[in-house]
């Protein structure tokens, strides 16, 4: 019996004494790890800081006020490749199956694309969103190659059946993955939003794995909830250092994958209770190409200030927060919004979301009060926020004037 199937076969009673550590060493090896290369990324900003600062004081999105390095991403990386190169060397205080390592370094890999172009749009500024996304895309399919990761199943009547066919899995995971992972980037606009949002849905969909006793997707959920926490410490709650669209990438990404490989893996967990731990970045997206295409016919990419993070801290946070001491206050105080929404989310999935109308219940639930609060936010009142002449903007209404 490998070392891999006794930590299995004992998960059943519980958290063993064999798993405990395994999930503990990798969180904190990817955490400490993260951390340093963080720390030196920002003592050594001066050198490279004239391609890693994130100076764009005018974007219409951005919030900041002071040249800070973007260069985040890079630990991240470094905090999860922590990981099987220290259980490589041979270190006996490190456990880690073989099988646990190869499977690291393979959705390492497989991130590359997506991270890389992140990377060089946060040195260059000069990275297409169509090349971002297609790169995602190129992560997407390499990870279903390396990971056999493509969803067998949506719990969807009907498509399920098509989802037998190859072509069509790959198509709907790929875009699946580029839906998440792009959701997750949306949210990064804030100290501690996207970080926060990342920590949280891999803390949920990494319980549910191993509540069914996948060790193994428990512990990539840890090893990105460790290099992610690495990264927070400097990044919140006074934004030392932001993950620039490679770590957010990268991160994202990883989430997603996790949430892929959990489907995959494991038929006693709904597609749908999936989807409720990361109902918010992903109807934040939805509506943002709804808004965006349709209400203001514009491009869809386009960055703008109108996400329901961005209104809550020029609605909410700039009255309600003084700035006369921490000048980072609001700016900090949105990841408290927006991941007391995710982690309620999750809490709620975990304990009701475990069949099919319940989860889709759920799902639905969040994205009535998205468009609720997010009404509320743009009118300044609650009247008629879920009329539907007003959600498509069939019937505008007066709005307050939001500074």
């Amino acid at each position: 019996m490998s070392a891999w199937e006794q930590i299995d076969g004992v998960f059943g009673a519980g958290l063993s004494k064999i798993l405990a550590p395994v999930l503990l060493e990798t969180a904190a090896l990817a955490m400490v790890v993260s951390l340093v290369v963080c720390a030196m990324s920002i003592l050594t900003s001066r050198w490279h800081g004239r391609y890693s600062f994130d100076n764009d004081f005018n974007g219409i999105q951005k919030v900041h006020k002071k040249m800070v390095p973007r260069t985040g991403g890079i630990a991240l990386l470094c905090g999860v490749l922590a990981i099987p190169i220290m259980a490589g060397l041979g270190n006996d205080k490190f456990f880690l199956p073989h099988d646990a390592r190869i499977t690291i370094l393979k959705l390492v890999l497989a991130a590359m694309p997506a991270f890389l172009a992140g990377l060089i749009e946060d040195l260059t500024k000069n990275v297409s969103v169509r090349v971002r996304l297609l790169s995602i895309f190129a992560s997407a399919i390499l990870a279903t190659w390396l990971l056999g990761a493509h969803l067998p199943r949506l719990d969807i009547w009907g498509l399920d059946d098509a989802l037998h066919l190859i072509p069509v899995s790959l198509a709907i995971t790929a875009f699946s993955v580029v839906g998440v992972t792009n959701s997750i980037n949306i949210v990064d606009g804030f100290h501690g939003v996207a970080g926060g949002t990342v920590v949280i849905v891999l803390a949920g969909v990494g319980y549910l794995a191993g509540r069914e006793g996948d060790i193994l997707v428990a512990l990539l959920a840890t090893a990105g909830i460790g290099t992610t926490i690495g990264f927070l410490i400097l990044n919140y709650p006074t934004g030392k250092l932001f993950m620039g669209d490679g770590g957010a990438y990268f991160i994202a990404f990883w989430a997603a994958e996790v949430a892929i490989l959990t489907v995959v893996r494991n038929p006693g967990i709904n597609a749908w209770q999936i989807l409720a731990i990361f109902a918010y970045p992903v109807i934040e997206v939805l509506f943002s190409m709804y808004r965006r295409t349709i209400l203001h016919n514009a491009f869809v990419g386009a960055p703008d200030r109108l996400h329901l993070h961005s209104l809550f801290y020029r609605r909410v946070a700039c009255h309600q927060i003084s700035i006369q001491k921490y000048t980072w206050g609001r700016n900090a105080g949105v990841a408290c919004f927006v991941t007391t929404w995710v982690a309620t989310a999750t809490l709620v999935a975990i304990l009701f979301g475990n069949t099919v109308p319940a989860a889709v219940a759920l799902v639905l639930i969040q994205g009535l009060a998205y468009v609720s609060v997010y009404m509320r936010l743009v009118r300044g009142h609650w009247g008629r926020c879920l009329s539907p002449a007003v959600i498509l903007g069939l019937r505008p209404q007066q709005r307050v004037k939001i500074i």
